[in-house]
């Protein structure tokens, strides 16, 4: 095919931390086998082979703008994605969170499908009224219904089908193929070979609830097997406070921090419970990786973990502890033959609504119905 004939889709990231590596992929993974040549453009982040390569991308392009270079109006980051636009027939540009947003709608003339990982992105006065001057080419796109809805609720004058859903979603087979079993998993991580794990994934943050969590568990512990243990993978601001809850409970020996582990995921099955208590989570990649790893759930009835959780594990209100604590004693009491009708139920769950392929369908429909990509 001659190269100015080729169809190119621009991916614009912001960067390549924590689980936006992963979006990257799920996005260029949206064209395999379509005809579209995917470029993805990071806006900050150095030069990294590795991640490169994990973005199934056709070309990937680091901008390497520090975070002080891109406030303000952002012009040099403007003038080089300009140039990077007209160096390819683009046919549209995929942009995740606000600022590449802003970006590409100023620096190119292409239509852009804008991706929200976060409540309250159009809340500010200032970013309503860009939205509105560009409205003709700007679609959005929330990770769930729950940011959907936050976004029509800001932009009561958008038509609604401007405005949708697309879930984030998991390469299963390769997520559940670099995971390692309970045993050897344990064993990496230091914990009790036999005990009763309850895992936790996440920034140590107000926003994560890990205090919740903690008290969920103290209240739970008399009713749990022998041996249990709450362990939490994750650093932030609050370990010091949470620590301190745990030992004022009680409960210090059995309640351990790992700190930052890398690739995480890979160690889900080392637990026997995975507890989400995230005030409004937008989604939750992570209980989709407890969902391949065959671990049963237990979250917050809010947010976009409900849309995962509901119908495949147990939901308990946000902040109560006491509901948390009875779902935890639930979860122990069952027997392997319903541990394994869960993770059958979860797996199915995921292959229907949260894979590569499900959530490309809905994309190239929802591309179909909307007009969300212009013909080329």
């Amino acid at each position: 095919m001659n190269r100015s004939t080729e169809r190119h889709v621009l991916q614009f990231c912001h960067g390549y931390d924590g689980p936006f590596l992963d979006c990257a992929r799920q996005y260029a993974s949206l064209f395999a086998g379509t005809g579209y040549k995917v470029t993805t453009v990071f806006l900050t982040g150095a030069t990294d082979p590795e991640v490169a390569a994990g973005c199934a991308s056709d070309e990937v392009i680091f901008m390497e703008f520090s975070s002080r270079a891109i406030r303000g109006l952002k012009l040099g980051a403007i003038a080089r994605l300009r140039k990077i636009a007209a160096s390819r027939n683009f046919s549209f540009c995929i942009a995740h969170r606000f600022k590449p947003i802003y970006i590409a709608l100023l620096a190119t003339g292409l239509p852009v499908i804008g991706v929200h990982h976060a409540f309250g992105d159009y809340q500010r006065r200032s970013r309503k009224l860009f939205a509105h001057l560009f409205r003709k080419r700007l679609s959005l796109l929330g990770v769930s219904d729950a940011v959907r809805d936050d976004m029509r609720k800001c932009l009561p004058k958008w038509p609604a089908g401007r405005i949708n859903t697309l879930y984030n979603r998991i390469d299963i087979d390769a997520v559940q193929a670099g995971q390692l079993s309970g045993t050897p998993a344990r064993e990496a991580l230091g914990l009790s070979v036999d005990g009763f794990i309850v895992g936790n994934v996440g920034r140590l943050h107000p926003d994560k609830d890990q205090a919740t969590l903690i008290r969920g568990f103290a209240l739970a512990l008399p009713n749990l097997p022998t041996d249990s243990q709450l362990v939490i993978m994750g650093k932030g601001r609050l370990e010091e406070d949470l620590k301190e809850l745990s030992n004022e409970l009680g409960i210090g020996d059995q309640v351990l921090f790992l700190g930052q582990v890398p690739d995480a995921r890979r160690y889900f099955r080392a637990f026997d419970v995975f507890a989400l208590s995230s005030d409004h989570e937008p989604f939750g990649m992570v209980l989709l990786e407890a969902m391949a790893a065959g671990v049963p759930l237990l979250a917050t009835a809010c947010g976009g973990a409900k849309e995962v959780v509901e119908g495949v594990g147990i939901l308990f209100p946000l902040g109560d502890a006491e509901h948390l604590a009875q779902g935890l004693q639930h979860l122990a009491q069952l027997d392997d033959e319903q541990r394994m009708a869960c993770a059958e139920l979860m797996l199915e769950r995921l292959h229907e609504r949260f894979s590569d392929r499900a959530v490309r369908n809905t994309f190239w429909h929802l591309a179909q119905v909307t007009d969300l990509i212009a013909e080329s």
